[in-house]
């Protein structure tokens, strides 16, 4: 078997729900990231791209089902090149990476252009088509931005409560307080801000055309613990934790990467940052969603053949500030080498496209740092988790 290799990322900056992007269809946004990709591969033939696989929690509008063959297309990247689009809601775009990297691994491929792409604010409404023509009665749209919808009667109730109910649960049951919360959202924050000021991500990113947004839009620089503190919580009334200012916002955006085999380098004039050394995917209780990245990163490791005192450096998507706290509790590892350049309780989390975004982010760290092996996991609704396990190449 061949390896797999992480060469390059891009992504836009998230916008706001609402926001700079709000006016940007997905598709167009998933075409921008993938003809960026090919642009800075400067050697790289467009007809030698064996696949395009994308990811989108969504489909149901713009994205027009296939966004992965849309975006191809608008790109304006030769239509002979095929594209499929992965669903597996916010872990969609990690799992494009997963499956590109293992048909380079088979030697199916030599590169691919894997990504993701979410526009939360452009997300339509539906509304279901009645059992028999005519109804009588009233029926409601629903809207497809985020959770539960069109509910199967037959499901169990607790399986179905919203992510912030769910969140709720899981703080409960590991002990993570409003406290601890909020200093992991605020530390979030001034993560994020330091390394936009560094410039960490301004190889990471490409403008949207007729946009000024120059960095993530969610993030608040001036958010504290103190003023955190002062937000009244969202799902629960009574003792309830989970407040806007700690959970991720809703997001528009797009990401992508490069992955290839070791002959991918001299097809595209890259030097391969990383290898795709282990990849993991587990399930639990669709309502405790938020810790499902414990095992599936313990197994990614066990595959790639290392331990967690291995790792230096952890890519976890902040879906909520809870779980993200119960998931480096049980891993038992120093919160200091996670996310060290801020998450998505600032940065944003557009569903489709965080997954290669953490794993973009996590090969620069690597890079950067000099530091041998990380982790990028993302916990997914309905009880889903995905890890992948990078082993730096220039070490």
């Amino acid at each position: 078997m061949t390896q797999a290799y992480v060469y390059d990322a891009v992504r836009t900056p998230f916008g706001r729900f609402g926001g700079a992007l709000a006016g940007t269809r997905p598709d167009d946004l998933a075409a921008l990231v993938l003809g960026e990709q090919v642009r800075r591969a400067p050697e790289l033939d467009p007809a030698t791209i064996d696949e395009v696989v994308l990811g989108n929690a969504n489909g149901a509008g713009e994205e027009n089902r296939n966004v992965a063959r849309m975006a191809t297309l608008l790109a304006g990247l030769p239509v002979g090149i095929p594209g499929t689009t992965v669903n597996r809601l916010c872990g969609s775009s990690l799992d494009a990476a997963i499956i590109a990297s293992r048909q380079i691994d088979a030697g199916e491929a030599d590169v691919v252009l894997v990504g993701g792409v979410e526009s939360m604010s452009r997300a339509p409404w539906v509304l279901p088509k009645t059992e028999k023509p005519y109804p009588a009665g009233d029926l409601a749209l629903a809207s497809t931005t985020l959770g539960w919808r069109l509910v199967n009667p037959r499901m169990q109730p607790e399986w179905t409560v919203s992510l912030g109910e769910a969140t709720e649960l899981l703080a409960e049951k590991h002990g993570i307080t409003r406290e601890r919360m909020d200093e992991f959202a605020s530390t979030s924050h001034q993560r994020t801000q330091r390394a936009w000021d560094e410039g960490f991500y301004d190889d990471l990113t490409v403008r949207v055309p007729g946009t000024d947004l120059t960095r993530d839009e969610s993030v608040r620089a001036s958010s504290t613990v103190a003023k955190l503190g002062g937000l009244k919580t969202v799902f629960r009334k009574e003792n309830g934790t989970v407040t806007a200012g700690n959970a991720s916002p809703l997001n528009d955006g797009a990401s992508a990467a490069l992955l290839g085999s070791e002959r991918a380098a001299e097809l595209t004039g890259l030097v391969p940052i990383a290898r795709i050394a282990g990849r993991g995917a587990a399930a639990n209780e669709p309502q405790y969603f938020g810790f499902a990245p414990v095992e599936a990163a313990n197994l990614a490791l066990r595959r790639a053949g290392i331990t967690w005192d291995d790792v230096a450096a952890v890519e976890l998507n902040e879906a909520f500030a809870a779980q993200s706290l119960a998931c480096i509790d049980a891993w038992g590892i120093d919160p200091g080498i996670v996310n060290r350049h801020g998450g998505a309780i600032a940065i944003g989390h557009p569903l489709g496209a965080s997954g290669t975004r953490v794993l973009g982010t996590l090969a620069k760290s690597l890079q950067s740092s000099g530091a041998r092996w990380g982790v990028a996991a993302i916990c997914i609704g309905v009880g889903q988790g995905l890890a992948v396990v990078l082993e730096n190449q220039n070490v």
